[in-house]
């Protein structure tokens, strides 16, 4: 029966990560592309959340909690709200490909970086792009909505900051989205992506 019931949850997952939407209703801990790790993951009342446990940051080389998507893609558009209490120091949010990080932003106390990650780049290594965006605020739910599209990344956080970036390396093929944080609690809601 264990068996079956895996068998149905892997056909489920490779279902959904071929599928053009992915929603995430945070209602329960299970879900068919959803990977929660590095910490003790909660799913109540539509929100998921956790708190950094600093064994299992050092443990994962300084690295926080994280939910991973399985989303294969080109281009697409993501959307989610996170609430950051005041001891979260980061909130990272990740395309990955196939051979590594593809887009990236990280919102710190400093402000919001954009990163690509050029494949032809020596130990794959992240180069900022754009200007700096908003700082990371506590306490209030901020909408957050990530456009790829081709070479072109639109981040839109909050009501008050929308940018576009653009770098070739964009544009190449995605297998999956993440989000992960360092310290503090970070509650996350409203989880949708759509390939375009």
């Amino acid at each position: 029966m264990r068996h079956l019931v895996l068998l149905v949850l892997i056909a489920a997952g490779l279902q959904a990560a071929d599928t053009p939407r992915l929603t995430d209703t945070f209602a329960s801990a299970e879900h068919p592309v959803r990977r929660a790790q590095r910490g003790p993951w909660q799913f109540v009342d539509g929100v998921g959340s956790c708190t950094q446990d600093d064994a299992l940051y050092k443990k994962f080389k300084d690295h926080g909690p994280i939910l991973f998507y399985d989303f294969a893609h080109q281009n697409a558009v993501v959307r989610f709200a996170y609430r950051a209490d005041p001891a979260v120091k980061t909130v990272v949010f990740t395309a990955n490909g196939a051979d590594g990080h593809v887009f990236r932003f990280v919102i710190s106390a400093r402000g919001t970086s954009v990163r690509a990650f050029p494949p032809d780049e020596a130990d794959h290594k992240s180069i900022a792009v754009g200007k700096p965006g908003p700082a990371l605020k506590a306490g209030d739910w901020v909408p957050v909505e990530v456009r790829l599209q081709g070479s072109k990344a639109a981040v839109r956080l909050g009501s008050d900051f929308e940018q576009t970036f653009e770098h070739p390396s964009f544009a190449r093929s995605k297998t999956n989205l993440s989000l992960g944080f360092s310290f503090g609690t970070l509650a996350v809601r409203d989880w949708v992506a759509e390939k375009k």
